[in-house]
């Protein structure tokens, strides 16, 4: 049963697991869910999808599988497994309004009633008992009142529709997508690890009412708030081949700026040299050392690069190779020494990963960092979040 669903799944990259099916049969059999097309979708997501991103795929495969009514009047089919409709009116209209559905025929002219609507109305159309469209008693369309009504789109009104055909709510969540702010958020939250720290502001609510009972007066006990313990050090590549991507190195930077307490953050050119800055405007006249924030900041930082790793090769081996300066030692040198010291280290780099074998550079940091370069897309940071995360 439903083999066809898990296939389609797996098809489209979700991870389905035959044991993954099993329980939802399972539950399924113990009717853990009413006997409504809308309870089984939200069942099967929950049973099937583990990670945010693949939401929005499931939610394209089940209105596949499932045959589902797109809002688009110009591609409509309405097809409903049998069983669900009848399950469906069985358990939840009356007497009366079997009847009224009954006297419009059988579940099939009911449905190719629909199409018939479909493919002969032209335009929106509001009110009445006939076309299908929003606030009529036709049975087909949203925001009116029919018992055997078909909703298609809108927002559910009387919550009596026998089918919903709804848009897609996590079209932007797709690990194979390009970030945006909200999903560089909900991907960096993996590197989440909370801590109390500061001054004791925050009402202990357990402690105090268990210091309450136990002395026997008010005992109001306060603690720290949490944050996120994890430290971060930003080093993001700026000016030249990194233009087109400005836009989205900010959506990363505020994320980060947003999920982290503990932030730090650099800039450079192509390559980390011997110095690195924090105002473009004044890149020049204001540069830090890079000794110094290997010394300033400790081991535990997680460090992140973000840079297309796109130069000619001589600014990463070779002393002098820098276009902006002469650098006394190769970039691959300051690769090395901040690898070292930051053991959770890696590269974010938002040229498509297919691209990546037609530039020699990105190949030689990529080496240098022990395979460690991901590209900037949600699955992207996704990996590099769990490399962040392992113990070294």
């Amino acid at each position: 049963m439903f083999l066809n669903f898990l296939d389609a799944l797996r098809s489209a990259g979700i991870p389905a697991s035959m044991k993954e099916h099993l329980t939802l049969l399972e539950a399924l059999q113990h009717e853990v869910i009413e006997r409504r097309p809308e309870d089984f979708y939200y069942l099967s997501r929950s049973v099937y999808v583990k990670d945010e991103g693949l939401l929005d795929r499931f939610d394209q495969v089940f209105a596949k599988v499932f045959k589902g009514i797109e809002t688009s009047f110009a591609s409509a089919q309405a097809e409903i497994p049998a069983e669900w409709l009848k399950a469906v009116a069985e358990r939840y209209l009356s007497p009366e309004e079997m009847e009224q559905i009954k006297s419009l025929g059988s579940w099939d002219e009911i449905m190719e009633t629909l199409k018939q609507r479909l493919a002969e109305q032209q335009g929106r159309h509001e009110g009445g008992n006939k076309w299908v469209g929003t606030r009529g008693t036709s049975p087909y369309g949203n925001s009116g009142y029919n018992p055997e009504g078909v909703r298609i789109g809108g927002e559910s009104k009387e919550k009596r529709a026998i089918k919903v055909w709804d848009q897609r709510e996590f079209r932007n969540l797709d690990n194979t997508r390009e970030l945006g702010t909200r999903n560089i958020k909900i991907a960096l939250r993996r590197l989440r690890r909370f801590a109390r720290e500061g001054a004791a502001d925050e009402l202990d609510l357990d402690a105090t009412i268990e210091g309450t009972a136990r002395q026997g007066w008010l005992d109001i006990q306060m603690r720290p708030e949490r944050h996120n313990a994890v430290k971060l050090l930003l080093f993001l590549d700026v000016g030249g081949s990194m233009d087109p991507w400005v836009k989205l190195c900010e959506e990363l930077f505020s994320a980060a700026t947003a999920e982290f307490k503990n932030m730090e953050f650099y800039y450079f050119h192509n390559c980390p040299y011997e110095g690195v800055w924090k105002d473009n405007r004044r890149r020049f006249a204001e540069r830090t050392p890079t000794w110094d924030v290997l010394h300033k900041f400790g081991h535990d930082y997680k460090l992140v690069f973000v840079g297309d790793a796109s130069m000619s090769p001589y600014e990463i081996t070779h002393p002098g190779g820098s276009v902006e300066h002469f650098n006394e030692e190769a970039g691959a040198v300051w690769l090395q020494r901040l690898t070292n010291t930051y053991p959770a280290a890696v590269w974010l780099n938002p040229i498509p990963q297919e691209q990546w074998g037609y530039s020699q550079s990105i190949r030689i940091v990529r080496e240098l960092m022990n395979d460690r370069m991901y590209p900037l897309t949600l699955a992207g940071l996704d990996e590099a979040m769990r490399e962040l995360t392992r113990k070294r």
